[in-house]
Order: C-alpha cells, then structure tokens, then sequence
C-alpha cells in the first residue's frame, strides 16, 4: 500500500497488506491513525515482489476502519480497503484463505512478510525486495506476561490486548515498517491468514517481546459482512 506524496506524481510505501477478495484488502487500522485518509490518496500494488517496481498501481474506491479503533495497542487494529475495480488474478496474484473463527494457531510455525525496517533503525535498501521471516504464534497470555518482564505496569493491567496474538522467534520477527503485513500458517494444502501486524518493538535491540498481530480468527465474521 503507498500513499500519495506529490499529487500522485510519487507513491511512498505506507504499510502492508493483503488481498482477501478480489476487490478487498486486509490491513492494519494503525495505518491510517490521522483518520483523514482519503481513498483517492492510496494506490495498491499486486504482484511485485519489489517496492517502486514498474508495475500498475490500483486506485482505491473505499477505506473501512473497525469502529472500536483508537489506538493499535488498544486494540481493533484491523481494516479493509476497496479496489476501485476488481483485481486481475493469476499465476502470482490470488487471495489468501482466512480461518475459521474457532480456530487456533498456538505453537505452529508461521510465516510473515513485509517491507520494514530491518532493525536497528536500518531501513530497507534498493531494491527493495519483499522479504520474509518464520516465526513462531504465540498464545495471548503468554505473551502479555512477556510484556510486563519487561514493564512497569502492574501485571493486572493487560498490556496485550485479548484480540490480539504474538508471533517471533529470538532476534528475528516483524520490524517497524511491517505494519499491516499478513502472518499466514500453513494448513494442510493451503496458507491462512492468521494474523495483521499492528506492533513492535524493536526487533533487534527487543528480542525478548514478540510482534503483536490482530488475531484474525476474532474478526473473521466482522471482514466478512463488509465484503460480501
């Protein structure tokens, strides 16, 4: 996803995403937090692997952020954007498959992809190739006792939102920049979603807090009434 920075003459990278539909995209609320966003101040790229590639980007007709969204370590960070037309699918362009909503990915191995930083404050260098980590889910409680080693915050405050889940590995995971990007599993023959990216520390100096994502199966039923 880029925004416009010229009067649509540059596209800058914004934040990540993923196509569920063939006019719909899954995103991070947090994305959008000026929540004065216009549709016609958006473009979508498909099918590249690579950030400012040559490639058609795809207007935006409509942006639906979930109503109970304030801030993205409050919870509800998660959106959806209308293509202006329908994409075109092929070999290298299809919609990844969502869970069910009873669904549970506690321990399994999983994969997330982005265009972030690298960490340290290091961003990504030209040619600015998608890259990607494996990660292990984590389950809610776990890692919001993670959270509170780390924090002074009483450990009856939650500082892991119940919608949300956690996914990283020692000294690697989602960066900064990540925001929005798909952590999708692997079931059976076909990839889930399971999860949008929404927070993270720092992920090479903060190896012992995880990423944040909003848990998909949580918000399954809500994507769903607003793409059909």
């Amino acid at each position: 996803m880029q925004e416009d920075e010229s009067n649509g003459k540059y596209w800058k990278y914004l934040c990540g995403g993923s196509l569920i539909h063939t006019q719909w995209i899954l995103t991070a609320a947090s994305c959008f937090s000026n929540f004065k966003q216009k549709p016609s101040s958006l473009r979508i790229q498909l099918r590249e692997q690579h950030l400012y590639y040559e490639d058609k980007l795809l207007p935006v007709s409509k942006i639906v952020v979930h109503s109970n969204f304030t801030f993205e370590n409050e919870g509800s960070d998660i959106a959806l954007i209308q293509l202006k037309d329908p994409a075109k699918l092929s070999s290298h362009v299809q919609p990844v498959h969502l869970p069910d909503a009873s669904q549970s990915f506690d321990g399994k191995e999983c994969w997330v992809t982005g265009w972030g930083y690298l960490g340290g404050g290091e961003s990504l260098p030209p040619p600015f190739s998608l890259r990607q980590v494996q990660v292990s889910v984590m389950d809610n409680q776990s890692c919001d006792q993670l959270y509170h080693k780390v924090s002074t915050i009483d450990e009856s405050v939650r500082i892991v939102p119940e919608d949300m889940i956690c996914a990283g590995k020692e000294d690697t995971g989602a960066c900064e920049g990540d925001q929005g990007a798909p952590l999708v599993c692997k079931v059976e023959d076909s990839w889930l979603q399971v999860g949008v990216a929404s927070w993270i520390e720092d992920c090479q100096r903060d190896p012992i807090r995880p990423g944040v994502y909003t848990s998909i199966p949580q918000y399954v039923d809500w994507i769903q009434k607003i793409i059909q």
